[in-house]
């Protein structure tokens, strides 16, 4: 067993914890960084998920290291993509000319960008990162966080990690179980929230959102790509939920927001991959657009398959034994592949024939042997108990009746937009979609009750099974991390607490400062933004 210390410890190398990195070295502090992956970058990578941004991203509501981050992307794409002139103009380039995004990518190009991003504090020595990693145990005295544990899954060997400041970037909020830091897993209820979409009845921990496990496909014409049928395809072919309009694999689906039924196919009715129509999963995450390029060069499309379909309920896989926790993820795995054979075997055709085989899954995309993702997508994880937590009734538009916009909060580090997004849950409960205000990141959220050296840098916040829905993206997670980040290398410069920092005026408003002049934090929305409920 070895011992490694530095001065911010980062477990979990996410978006949130790769944020959490960049800030902690532009402050001049030595990081270390674990990640249980093979790839840093979280769901911008690892788990293969294009991110889900607010409208107005190309100037405002995001940190000035995630806005160099996604012109990165592009110029990835232009420095090393043979590009037509016509895609070359666009003036923000969307890689995989997607829907769901401005910013539709290769997980790749994401993964080379933050890289580059971190590479030259890694040549000074300045950043350790641990690939392959994974905490196993943490020591405690009295109110602070003392050492993690790792271990490698390559070799076996564990390394005990130490640090002043210690922050949680895993996709589960692992150091809060690990550490014993008061959290709470699942759906709280009405009495203890007093939110309008909580539980009615007793709080529920194993009430958590649905994970996904996804995966990249192409398509090809003619030509036979299907898998083996997967083990428990008959079983998810015959599943269907009670709140569920037809069978899991199927394109009857449910529309978030109206819980009516509707109908969504891979391909539109005329077998359309042009673009010219938005109604169909195709363009939903397409991620590689082959027309942006000469042609004849690219043979198909790539999409990225992150749909309601695959999106699994059956169970938790926080709070639950491993043996369960594994019980699921192999579930999710099973329901993923079971859809791919699904669309390429019997799913109904655009032009009345059955199944897809010229379907192919793209393992090379996710840097997998196996063709799905290195890493569950997660939406939830466990959440601190903080000074201050967020909920409803502070960015919710309907809990918010007779404001125009959400809570102004005197302690922001961020900013973030998205609606409050909450997929099926393992509480076989059906979306939640309601609207909210663009909203600001209170820095009590990341602080936790007790604990004094320890921040959480992902959805581990103070937020609620509700708030969570809409602090969970991409960019705020990259807000979120940074701020814990920047907050740890505060502390350790100016020789406060965490909680001094918030409570204190004057410190409050240095390292506000701060962060909107040294780090290009956004802290507060334009007007024309902050009234615009999502």
């Amino acid at each position: 067993m070895s011992e490694l210390q530095t001065d911010v410890l980062i477990i979990g190398g996410g978006t949130g914890g790769v944020a959490a990195a960049l800030a902690a070295l532009k402050l001049g502090k030595r990081v270390i960084m674990t990640e249980e992956t093979d790839w840093l970058g979280g769901q911008l990578t690892a788990q293969a998920v294009p991110p889900d941004e607010n409208p107005w991203i190309e100037t405002t509501g995001c940190t000035l290291s995630y806005r160099r981050w996604a012109e990165g992307v592009r110029d990835y794409y232009h420095t090393y993509y043979p590009l037509l002139p016509e895609a070359r103009e666009q003036y923000h380039f969307n890689p995989g000319k997607g829907n769901v995004s401005r910013l539709c990518h290769e997980p790749r190009v994401a993964l080379a960008v933050i890289e580059g991003m971190l590479a030259p504090y890694q040549s000074g020595a300045q950043l350790t990162v641990l690939l392959n990693h994974r905490p196993i145990a943490a020591e405690t005295d009295g109110d602070r966080v003392t050492s993690v544990t790792v271990i490698s899954d390559e070799t076996g060997e564990e390394v005990v990690l130490t640090a002043p400041y210690i922050i949680d970037a895993t996709e589960l909020g692992d150091l809060l179980e690990l550490a014993n830091v008061e959290h709470i897993i699942g759906a709280e209820n009405k009495a203890q929230t007093g939110e309008l979409h909580a539980l009615d009845g007793d709080p529920d921990p194993s009430d958590q959102q649905a994970i996904t496990w996804c995966f990249a496909m192409d398509y090809l014409p003619g030509e036979d790509h299907t898998i083996d049928k997967p083990e428990d395809y008959d079983f998810w072919k015959g599943y269907q939920a009670d709140f569920w309009p037809g069978p899991q694999l199927g394109w009857h689906d449910v529309n978030p927001i109206s819980l009516e039924k509707r109908y969504r196919a891979v391909f539109d009715a005329d077998g359309n991959t042009d673009f010219k129509r938005y109604h169909d999963f195709w363009h939903y995450r397409r991620i590689f657009y082959k027309d942006y390029y000469p042609k004849g060069m690219f043979r198909s499309d790539i999409t990225l398959v992150n749909w309601p379909q695959i999106d699994y309920w059956l169970g938790p896989i926080v709070g639950v034994s491993e043996e369960e926790k594994q019980k699921h993820l192999r579930a999710c795995r099973q329901l993923s592949y079971s859809m791919l054979y699904w669309m390429q075997t019997e799913a109904p055709r655009h032009d009345g024939g059955n199944g897809y085989p010229g379907l192919r899954i793209r393992p090379d995309i996710v840097g997998t042997s196996d063709g799905l993702a290195k890493y569950v997508y997660v939406r939830e994880a466990r959440r601190i108990e903080a000074e201050f937590t967020v909920l409803e009734e502070h960015v919710g538009v309907e809990q918010r009746k007779g404001q125009d916009c959400a809570e102004t909060f005197d302690d922001t580090v961020g900013v973030g937009s998205y609606r409050i997004d909450l997929h099926p849950s393992t509480g076989l409960r059906t979306y939640v979609d309601i609207s909210s205000y663009p909203f600001q990141i209170p820095l009590g959220a990341l602080i936790p009750v007790r604990v004094d050296n320890l921040l959480p840098a992902c959805k581990n916040l103070g937020v609620t099974h509700i708030t969570n829905g809409c602090y969970r993206l991409h960019p705020v997670e990259w807000n979120i991390g940074e701020a814990a980040g920047a907050l740890a290398a505060y502390c350790m410069e100016k020789n406060l607490t965490p909680r001094q920092v918030r409570n204190t005026e004057a410190h409050l408003r240095d390292f506000q400062t701060m962060l909107a002049e040294k780090l290009g934090f956004v802290l507060e929305w334009p007007n024309y933004a902050r009234i615009t409920p999502r």
